[in-house]
Protein backbone atom coordinates (compact mmCIF):
# COMPACT_ATOMS: atom_id res chain seq x y z
CA UNK A 1 0.00 0.00 0.00
CA UNK A 2 1.36 3.56 -0.96
CA UNK A 3 1.62 5.22 2.35
CA UNK A 4 3.02 8.62 0.84
CA UNK A 5 0.07 10.44 1.29
CA UNK A 6 -0.55 9.87 5.01
CA UNK A 7 3.44 9.72 6.24
CA UNK A 8 3.49 13.07 8.28
CA UNK A 9 6.69 15.29 7.22
CA UNK A 10 9.62 14.91 9.20
CA UNK A 11 11.32 18.74 10.36
CA UNK A 12 14.82 17.76 10.05
CA UNK A 13 14.39 16.42 6.14
CA UNK A 14 12.24 18.89 4.42
CA UNK A 15 10.71 17.97 1.26
CA UNK A 16 14.35 19.73 -0.54
CA UNK A 17 17.03 18.22 2.03
CA UNK A 18 18.75 20.54 3.87
CA UNK A 19 17.14 23.33 3.20
CA UNK A 20 14.89 25.48 5.83
CA UNK A 21 11.66 26.90 4.94
CA UNK A 22 10.00 29.82 6.62
CA UNK A 23 6.47 30.93 6.89
CA UNK A 24 5.12 34.07 6.88
CA UNK A 25 1.98 35.83 6.65
CA UNK A 26 0.08 36.92 3.49
CA UNK A 27 -1.32 40.54 3.89
CA UNK A 28 -0.02 44.02 5.63
CA UNK A 29 2.28 42.20 8.22
CA UNK A 30 4.48 41.79 5.41
CA UNK A 31 5.64 45.53 5.32
CA UNK A 32 6.11 45.13 8.83
CA UNK A 33 8.12 42.33 8.85
CA UNK A 34 10.21 43.43 6.10
CA UNK A 35 13.00 45.25 8.14
CA UNK A 36 13.57 42.26 10.57
CA UNK A 37 14.32 40.03 7.26
CA UNK A 38 16.59 42.27 6.36
CA UNK A 39 18.51 42.83 9.44
CA UNK A 40 18.99 38.93 10.34
CA UNK A 41 20.14 38.42 7.12
CA UNK A 42 17.07 37.62 5.15
CA UNK A 43 16.35 38.35 1.07
CA UNK A 44 13.70 36.78 -0.35
CA UNK A 45 13.20 37.01 -4.34
CA UNK A 46 11.73 40.31 -5.55
CA UNK A 47 8.60 39.53 -6.18
CA UNK A 48 7.95 37.88 -2.46
CA UNK A 49 6.12 41.72 -1.39
CA UNK A 50 4.47 41.24 -4.20
CA UNK A 51 0.62 40.68 -3.36
CA UNK A 52 -0.46 39.85 -6.76
CA UNK A 53 2.55 37.47 -7.52
CA UNK A 54 1.24 33.54 -7.94
CA UNK A 55 4.21 32.52 -5.99
CA UNK A 56 3.96 30.82 -2.73
CA UNK A 57 7.49 29.72 -2.46
CA UNK A 58 10.58 31.93 -2.80
CA UNK A 59 14.13 31.51 -2.85
CA UNK A 60 16.59 33.65 -0.56
CA UNK A 61 19.76 34.85 -1.00
CA UNK A 62 20.63 32.21 1.02
CA UNK A 63 20.15 29.17 -0.26
CA UNK A 64 19.80 26.81 2.52
CA UNK A 65 16.54 29.13 3.38
CA UNK A 66 13.26 29.46 1.38
CA UNK A 67 10.52 31.27 2.10
CA UNK A 68 6.46 30.08 1.92
CA UNK A 69 3.60 32.78 2.05
CA UNK A 70 0.56 31.55 3.46
CA UNK A 71 -2.53 32.58 5.47
CA UNK A 72 -2.05 34.02 8.95
CA UNK A 73 -4.04 30.92 10.24
CA UNK A 74 -1.64 28.20 8.47
CA UNK A 75 1.40 29.55 9.76
CA UNK A 76 0.96 27.83 12.58
CA UNK A 77 -0.29 24.73 11.05
CA UNK A 78 2.76 24.14 8.90
CA UNK A 79 4.90 25.16 11.43
CA UNK A 80 3.13 22.63 13.76
CA UNK A 81 3.10 19.83 11.46
CA UNK A 82 6.78 20.23 10.00
CA UNK A 83 6.10 21.74 6.51
CA UNK A 84 8.12 24.67 7.78
CA UNK A 85 10.85 24.40 10.55
CA UNK A 86 10.63 28.39 11.32
CA UNK A 87 7.40 31.22 10.69
CA UNK A 88 6.66 34.42 12.14
CA UNK A 89 2.69 34.18 13.76
CA UNK A 90 0.41 36.16 15.57
CA UNK A 91 -0.03 35.83 19.16
CA UNK A 92 -4.07 35.16 18.01
CA UNK A 93 -3.35 32.02 16.38
CA UNK A 94 -1.22 30.84 18.56
CA UNK A 95 -3.96 31.21 21.35
CA UNK A 96 -6.87 29.91 19.17
CA UNK A 97 -5.04 27.01 18.12
CA UNK A 98 -2.34 26.11 21.14
CA UNK A 99 0.02 23.70 19.21
CA UNK A 100 2.07 22.07 21.62
CA UNK A 101 4.39 20.72 18.53
CA UNK A 102 5.28 24.84 18.65
CA UNK A 103 7.87 26.38 20.35
CA UNK A 104 7.59 30.82 20.31
CA UNK A 105 10.79 32.23 21.88
CA UNK A 106 10.62 35.60 20.65
CA UNK A 107 7.84 38.69 20.73
CA UNK A 108 9.03 40.18 17.39
CA UNK A 109 7.09 43.51 18.53
CA UNK A 110 5.04 43.99 15.23
CA UNK A 111 1.90 43.55 13.97
CA UNK A 112 0.17 45.11 16.77
CA UNK A 113 -3.00 44.73 17.24
CA UNK A 114 -5.66 43.13 19.87
CA UNK A 115 -8.40 40.26 20.07
CA UNK A 116 -11.49 42.07 21.33
CA UNK A 117 -15.28 41.67 22.29
CA UNK A 118 -17.21 44.31 20.24
CA UNK A 119 -21.25 44.33 20.42
CA UNK A 120 -23.87 47.05 18.88
CA UNK A 121 -23.38 51.04 19.83
CA UNK A 122 -26.84 51.43 21.25
CA UNK A 123 -26.09 48.21 23.36
CA UNK A 124 -22.83 48.90 24.70
CA UNK A 125 -23.44 50.07 28.26
CA UNK A 126 -27.25 49.90 28.58
CA UNK A 127 -27.11 45.54 29.31
CA UNK A 128 -25.44 43.91 32.08
CA UNK A 129 -22.90 41.33 30.95
CA UNK A 130 -22.91 39.63 34.54
CA UNK A 131 -26.30 38.66 34.40
CA UNK A 132 -25.62 36.58 31.01
CA UNK A 133 -26.36 32.98 31.05
CA UNK A 134 -25.92 32.51 27.09
CA UNK A 135 -24.72 34.46 24.52
CA UNK A 136 -23.95 34.21 21.15
CA UNK A 137 -20.65 34.98 19.28
CA UNK A 138 -19.54 35.44 15.68
CA UNK A 139 -15.61 35.26 15.66
CA UNK A 140 -13.17 33.23 13.92
CA UNK A 141 -11.74 32.37 17.15
CA UNK A 142 -14.33 29.66 18.34
CA UNK A 143 -11.74 28.48 20.73
CA UNK A 144 -10.29 32.09 22.43
CA UNK A 145 -14.26 33.06 22.78
CA UNK A 146 -15.50 30.27 24.57
CA UNK A 147 -12.61 30.26 27.31
CA UNK A 148 -13.11 33.92 27.62
CA UNK A 149 -16.78 33.24 28.14
CA UNK A 150 -16.52 30.17 30.16
CA UNK A 151 -14.14 32.06 32.54
CA UNK A 152 -16.75 34.51 33.53
CA UNK A 153 -19.36 31.68 33.89
CA UNK A 154 -21.43 32.07 30.63
CA UNK A 155 -22.33 29.64 27.82
CA UNK A 156 -20.98 31.06 24.47
CA UNK A 157 -22.18 29.58 21.34
CA UNK A 158 -20.57 30.42 18.53
CA UNK A 159 -21.21 31.07 15.13
CA UNK A 160 -17.76 30.31 13.14
CA UNK A 161 -17.23 33.44 10.14
CA UNK A 162 -13.96 33.54 8.41
CA UNK A 163 -14.72 37.64 7.85
CA UNK A 164 -17.35 40.21 7.63
CA UNK A 165 -17.84 39.58 11.51
CA UNK A 166 -19.14 42.81 11.73
CA UNK A 167 -22.31 42.32 9.54
CA UNK A 168 -23.39 39.56 12.09
CA UNK A 169 -25.36 41.49 15.18
CA UNK A 170 -26.67 43.88 12.91
CA UNK A 171 -28.34 41.02 10.52
CA UNK A 172 -29.24 38.76 13.78
CA UNK A 173 -26.87 36.33 13.29
CA UNK A 174 -25.20 36.70 16.62
CA UNK A 175 -25.23 39.59 19.10
CA UNK A 176 -21.65 40.00 19.98
CA UNK A 177 -18.30 39.43 17.89
CA UNK A 178 -14.85 38.46 18.57
CA UNK A 179 -12.32 39.65 16.54
CA UNK A 180 -9.00 41.25 15.61
CA UNK A 181 -8.74 44.37 15.89
CA UNK A 182 -6.13 47.36 15.12
CA UNK A 183 -7.88 51.29 14.97
CA UNK A 184 -11.57 50.45 15.63
CA UNK A 185 -12.22 52.07 12.31
CA UNK A 186 -14.01 48.86 10.95
CA UNK A 187 -16.33 48.56 14.10
CA UNK A 188 -16.88 52.10 14.27
CA UNK A 189 -18.12 51.60 10.58
CA UNK A 190 -20.42 49.28 11.20
CA UNK A 191 -22.27 50.65 14.14
CA UNK A 192 -20.30 48.47 16.88
CA UNK A 193 -18.11 49.34 19.91
CA UNK A 194 -15.66 47.84 21.48
CA UNK A 195 -16.50 46.80 24.45
CA UNK A 196 -13.68 44.16 26.40
CA UNK A 197 -10.20 43.75 25.20
CA UNK A 198 -9.20 39.60 25.96
CA UNK A 199 -5.99 40.13 24.64
CA UNK A 200 -3.20 42.40 22.87
CA UNK A 201 -1.79 40.54 19.92
CA UNK A 202 2.29 40.91 18.54
CA UNK A 203 3.74 39.13 15.89
CA UNK A 204 5.86 35.99 17.57
CA UNK A 205 8.69 33.65 15.73
CA UNK A 206 7.81 30.21 15.94
CA UNK A 207 9.76 27.17 15.79
CA UNK A 208 9.09 23.42 15.11
CA UNK A 209 9.97 21.54 18.30
CA UNK A 210 11.45 18.45 16.23
CA UNK A 211 13.06 20.39 14.63
CA UNK A 212 14.64 22.33 17.28
CA UNK A 213 16.07 19.21 18.97
CA UNK A 214 17.08 17.28 15.82
CA UNK A 215 18.66 20.39 14.34
CA UNK A 216 19.73 22.45 16.86
CA UNK A 217 23.00 24.10 15.42
CA UNK A 218 20.90 25.66 12.37
CA UNK A 219 17.48 26.88 14.29
CA UNK A 220 19.74 27.91 17.16
CA UNK A 221 21.26 29.94 15.15
CA UNK A 222 18.57 31.32 13.45
CA UNK A 223 16.80 32.05 16.69
CA UNK A 224 20.06 34.25 17.51
CA UNK A 225 19.88 35.94 14.22
CA UNK A 226 15.91 37.08 14.84
CA UNK A 227 16.92 37.95 18.44
CA UNK A 228 20.03 40.33 17.74
CA UNK A 229 18.18 41.89 14.77
CA UNK A 230 15.46 42.66 17.30
CA UNK A 231 18.49 44.39 19.21
CA UNK A 232 19.90 46.10 16.42
CA UNK A 233 16.13 47.71 15.75
CA UNK A 234 15.87 48.71 19.60
CA UNK A 235 19.14 50.36 19.53
CA UNK A 236 18.41 52.64 16.81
Amino acid sequence: MDTSLSTPLDPATPADSGTLVLAVPKGRILSELAPLLARAGIRPAPDYADENSRRLRFPTDDPALDVVRVRSFDVATFVAHGAAQIGVCGADVLMEFDYDQIYAPLDLGIGRCRVSVAEPAELAGRDDPSRWSRVTVATKYPNIAQRHFAARGVQAEVVELNGAMELAPSLGLARLIVDLVQTGATLKANGLMETEVIAHVTSRLIVNRTALKTRPEVIGGWIARFRAALASASAR
